[in-house]
């Protein structure tokens, strides 16, 4: 997740295309918050693990 909404980011800032740039930065938030949570051992989803 946090890895597209970095594609989306650089995509959205070459193009200048600006709803591009704010899904970017949702995905990079959304992403960064699973991570966190998945860090400190809770489960996303109902999985301990996402793979």
């Amino acid at each position: 997740m946090i890895v597209l909404g970095v594609i989306l980011l650089i995509i959205g800032f070459i193009a200048a295309v600006h709803i591009i740039w704010i899904l970017g930065i949702i995905a990079v938030v959304i992403g960064a918050g699973l991570a966190i949570l998945g860090f400190v051992g809770r489960e996303v989803g109902g999985r301990k693990h996402w793979y």
